[in-house]
């Protein structure tokens, strides 16, 4: 019995083994097809560690005046300078993560929660649940520009990250919607679906261990995709006035404050921008990547 369970033990290590070493062929197959994604993981691993660790990693207090100090060009004691009222600009990019990644999770979590339940109901229902769904609600939102419905909700809600989180959700719910409800609705003819039709499944569990895990691959892509879009938005917002209220740290509202001296002190503006602009960037190159590693068309061509 014991030599038994050994030869048992040592087949499923064997298994194991190999597809571990297949995972990681695929991988490194994909970072050679793909060069960009590993420098987009990077850059989010080192936003994620500034937005987790900031008060330990920045060199100051982001919200200390030093008004002696105002407007100065990047030095030893100031990496990235300082801004109009002397406060750190190094500090203040830091800090100004925690609220993009925490604002761009939440919105691309809560807008793909919605999604994931409305286009999962009108793409399994259909009839007139999938018309009133697709024809009236969704082109309804579409019709207004995203931006636009945020900045009337903030608006008349008031600035704050809670506000800002909803305002964004409110448009950015559409498009995973509509993504979800054109999956579901070819699964759901699918054999798979049938068999557990036949068999007695609910409607629910249908839907939730049989459809979902199906067409999650193209939703988790749209997500990757849609932290970047929220990201630029967040920092859009804040740019406008209607982020989060100073004097928290945020790269829009730094934006906003540098672009009076953008030709007397362009690193107030520089620096905040290249922060976007690589946030961005980042999560754009994980959703290419991440297309490309879990489309089967993709991987062929690719050779992988």
């Amino acid at each position: 019995m014991g030599g038994i369970k050994t030869s048992n033990w040592l087949i499923r290590w064997d298994r194991m083994s190999a597809a571990t070493i297949s995972f990681r062929r695929r991988i490194a197959g994909n970072a050679r097809h793909n060069p960009l994604a590993p420098t987009g993981v990077v850059l989010v691993i080192i936003f994620v560690f500034f937005a987790l660790f900031a008060p330990w990693i920045a060199p100051q207090d982001p919200a200390a005046i030093n008004l002696p100090a105002r407007l100065n060009l990047p030095s030893n004691a100031h990496w990235f300078g300082t801004d109009e009222l002397g406060r750190d600009i190094l500090s203040r990019v830091i800090y100004g993560a925690r609220i993009s990644m925490l604002v761009g999770s939440s919105v691309v979590a809560t807008s793909l929660t919605l999604g994931l339940i409305i286009g999962s109901i009108a793409g399994y229902y259909g009839g007139r649940i999938d018309r009133f769904v697709n024809v009236v609600v969704m082109n309804a939102f579409l019709s207004f520009p995203g931006i636009l419905l945020a900045i009337a909700f903030v608006a008349f809600r008031g600035p704050g990250i809670f506000n800002l989180v909803l305002a964004l959700s409110l448009g950015g719910w559409v498009g995973y919607a509509r993504l979800v409800r054109g999956q579901v609705l070819a699964a759901r003819e699918r054999e798979f679906v049938e068999a557990a039709r036949a068999l007695g499944a609910s409607d629910l569990r249908i839907i939730v261990r049989h459809i979902l895990p199906n067409i999650i691959q193209p939703v988790i892509v749209q997500a990757a995709i849609g932290m970047a879009g929220a990201v630029l938005a967040e920092a859009t917002m804040s740019f406008l006035g209607l982020g989060v209220p100073p004097p928290t740290a945020s790269w829009g509202t730094m934006l906003n404050d540098g672009r009076a001296h953008l030709f007397d002190a362009p690193h107030l503006v520089l620096f905040p921008a290249l922060a976007v602009m690589l946030a961005v960037l980042s999560f754009n190159f994980i959703g290419d990547a991440l297309r490309d590693y879990l489309d089967p068309r993709s991987r062929i061509e690719a050779g992988l």
